[in-house]
């Protein structure tokens, strides 16, 4: 979505963005399957996740209004104009949630980041690493 907003292309979201996901920073991720990896008993199966559960639709907006505050020469600005509704998959999960409570009592584990902190991070570093990002546009069209 970063992409698309600072390359002006549509923002596609499924349905009616009212699909809800439990979101967890990178970084969280990380921390969890190294500690995994390193504390959990061989064989053991873990869930990870943020217990942060947001619409799709929220996810969007909020990035489309970071993006508006942080970037400078937007193609297309407010970058909300650029969300489009598509026909959802059939038989999509309405909502998708992650219970987390083996992991946080076994191995003490809780995610760290603020889900807006991290949101507001992850669009600054589009923006800051475009020299990252864009060659790989040109690959994928190739």
């Amino acid at each position: 979505m970063c992409v698309n907003i600072l390359s002006g292309q549509p923002l596609p979201v499924y349905g009616d963005g009212q699909n809800v996901r439990d979101w967890l920073h990178v970084e969280d991720h990380c921390d969890a399957i190294a500690l995994v990896l390193q504390q959990a008993t061989p064989g053991e199966t873990y869930n990870i996740g943020g217990n942060n559960q947001v619409k799709n639709i929220d996810i969007v907006q909020q990035l489309c209004d970071l993006m508006d505050e942080f970037a400078e020469n937007l193609p297309i600005s407010p970058a909300r104009q650029l969300i489009s509704f598509v026909t959802d998959r059939p038989g999509h999960d309405r909502r998708y949630a992650m219970n987390i409570e083996k992991i946080q009592r076994e191995l003490g584990w809780q995610p760290q980041y603020d889900f807006n902190t991290g949101l507001a991070q992850t669009a600054q570093w589009y923006l800051a690493n475009e020299s990252w990002w864009r060659p790989l546009l040109v690959r994928s069209s190739n």
